[in-house]
């Protein structure tokens, strides 16, 4: 049994095989040199180039023989010289025909002939152009017989080909190489190759895509048809595709232009969307201060009022009657001016003087400010109103100071807004313009904070000399202000200059100062000065319940209430403070100066 180096078919006989093979291969390899003529037999080819190309037949008159006909005799077993046939032209031309085809070479004795097949090279191959650099090639070893063998297989041959449908066929195909072909051709955009199919072109240019995709060193993938850089062979095979495809090669001119643009429309619409992104962040963290900070028009101290007692009130927890009892007591308090003291806790400086007298024997000096008054937040400035209580306890102690009291027309102690109206009429004297612009003038209706330069416009306005205090940065171990402690300290020491011996209390006749950090805001009572001489504020905080102050009144509880009042270095660790101090009546003029001095206001800074 004998199988096909080619395609693989089993046959019995030697002489089957070379029929199998001159028939199936052979006949379908061999093609015209002159034009794209194929799959036709040797004798057909011969006819087509007498008749398509006669020309070229002088051309090839004289020339050596390099192979014979199928069927014919070509050597003897003994290695004799060929034997040439009579017709010159046709073999001349089979001659050039199985150049492009392949070679026979004869074995001798054996009756072995080997013939080398080789498929026409294209201009690429010819170049070098290929993935591997070799030539494909294939070998058929036709093992022939005696020659009685060989001429029964010939003959054999020949009766096949005169049958009548042989015959038919054979008319066809006579008219059809007497005529040149004429296809489209198709021409690799890479290289001179012209190809007469686009399957051919396509498995040609795949070729060049892996020979440049294995190149050592190759980092930029450019289209050979256009100026497109792909990032690898993959995107790069995939483009080209689309060009071979659709037939997009002449327009591939715009195609860099046209993908700048869309480049440039991403990058705009990604900027414009990062800038909507960044503005409704901006929006939302203003709408967050100003709620923070009161500005955002929920209502003032009235409106909050009110709502807190109408959830009570849908809690069961106020009896519709109570409900409105208070709040005709509150409108009433708001048409007045003055506060209706439900938060007032009196008597809390004369408290703490009895509790120095007899306790505390560790303090070495105690120093205390005039009698003050204690105003804690209630419903209506919960969460924003210890600025304006703070300004409460300033008012109500310096009513308890002569140097003070007789100057001050008012004797009563404003409600938070009488305070903000009072502040409104500050700056419309000229005062802290900054700030009046920070607040676009209007305070009263809303839950605004205020701060140092507020009370300092407060108290220009009242005629009361004023000073700010800024502790702008920590002048201690671990973030505490030992500075501060220092500061106050030479503030109640003014009122005790004489050579004599300081007493360990004093109680002075200063007025509170009001220290202010982020946030929040105290008024400074008081100082203790420890044995070891360490220095402890003695301070009221606005946010103290009138439950936790009274405590102060208590002999029995006063020990542990102090406890709160009481802020050592430790407890003050806020990057920034400052400290508002009022010494002394403005005259007319005085007053006038701190209004223009105001324009551009500034604070002592220390350090």
């Amino acid at each position: 049994m004998l199988t096909c180096d080619i395609c693989g078919e089993e046959v019995l006989l030697e002489e089957d095989m070379k029929t199998h093979l001159l028939l199936s291969h052979l006949e379908n390899e061999l093609h015209c040199p002159l034009c794209s003529l194929s799959g036709v037999s040797y004798e057909e080819l011969c006819f087509h180039i007498s008749n398509a190309h006669p020309e070229r037949q002088q051309t090839a008159q004289g020339a050596a023989h390099l192979i014979s006909p199928p069927g014919s005799s070509t050597a003897t077993n003994t290695g004799g010289t060929e034997r040439e046939k009579p017709q010159t032209s046709q073999s001349c031309l089979a001659r050039d025909s199985w150049d492009e085809v392949g070679d026979v070479s004869h074995t001798g004795a054996t009756g072995v002939t080997t013939v080398l097949i080789q498929p026409k090279q294209n201009k690429t191959l010819e170049s070098g152009d290929s993935s591997s650099g070799k030539t494909a090639s294939t070998k058929l070893r036709l093992t022939t017989g005696s020659p009685e063998t060989r001429q029964a297989s010939v003959r054999h041959f020949n009766e096949d080909s005169n049958g009548p449908k042989s015959q038919q066929h054979n008319k066809a195909k006579q008219k059809r190489l007497s005529l040149t072909r004429r296809e489209e051709l198709f021409t690799c955009p890479m290289c001179e190759l012209v190809c007469s199919s686009s399957v051919i072109l396509h498995e040609h240019v795949e070729l060049h895509l892996q020979e440049q995709s294995s190149a050592e060193g190759e980092e930029r993938l450019e289209c050979p048809m256009c100026s497109v850089v792909c990032r690898d062979s993959v995107s790069l095979q995939e483009h080209v595709e689309l060009h071979l495809d659709h037939g997009a090669a002449g327009n591939c001119a715009g195609s860099p232009g046209s993908d700048l643009a869309l480049a440039r429309q991403l990058q705009q619409e990604e900027e414009e969307q990062r800038r909507r992104q960044e503005e409704a962040q901006e929006e939302k963290e203003f709408k967050k201060l100003q709620r923070q900070f009161g500005l955002d028009g929920r209502g003032g101290y009235r409106r909050q009022l009110e709502s807190t007692m109408e959830r009570a009130v849908a809690k069961g927890l106020m009896a519709p009657s109570e409900f409105h009892c208070k709040r005709a007591e509150m409108m009433e308090s708001l048409a007045s001016g003055v506060d209706d003291g439900r938060t007032r806790t009196q008597g809390v400086v004369r408290a703490l003087h009895e509790y120095y007298q007899t306790e505390s024997r560790d303090c070495v000096h105690v120093w205390l400010s005039a009698d003050t008054d204690h105003y804690c937040s209630s419903a209506g400035d919960k969460g924003w109103g210890c600025g304006y209580r703070n300004f409460q306890m300033l008012i109500s102690s310096l009513q308890c100071i002569d140097v003070y009291s007789s100057f001050l027309q008012d004797k009563d102690v404003p409600s938070i807004p009488r305070v903000q109206s009072m502040i409104e009429e500050a700056w419309k004297e000229g005062l802290d313009p900054q700030g009046a612009s920070h607040f676009n003038q209007r305070l009263q209706g809303t839950r605004a904070w205020i701060g140092a330069t507020e009370m300092y416009s407060l108290l220009t306005s009242l005629g009361i000399s004023a000073r700010i205090i800024d502790f702008h940065q920590p002048t201690g171990p671990g973030s505490t202000h030992p500075r501060l402690f220092e500061w106050v300290k030479q503030y109640y020491c003014q009122s005790s200059k004489s050579s004599r011996l300081t007493p360990r209390l004093i109680q002075t006749a200063l007025p509170p100062l009001y220290l202010q950090h982020q946030g929040h805001s105290h008024s400074i009572v008081g100082l203790e000065q420890k044995k070891n001489g360490s220095l402890c504020l003695l301070v009221l905080d606005p946010g103290s319940s009138v439950s936790d102050t009274r405590k102060l009144l208590s002999r029995d509880t006063i020990s542990t209430a102090v406890r709160h009042v009481r802020k050592f270095p430790g407890s003050l660790k806020h990057k920034q403070y400052q400290v508002v101090a009022a010494h002394g009546i403005l005259s007319a003029e005085e007053k006038q100066i701190s209004i223009l001095n105001s324009r551009t206001l500034c604070a002592e800074r220390i350090p």
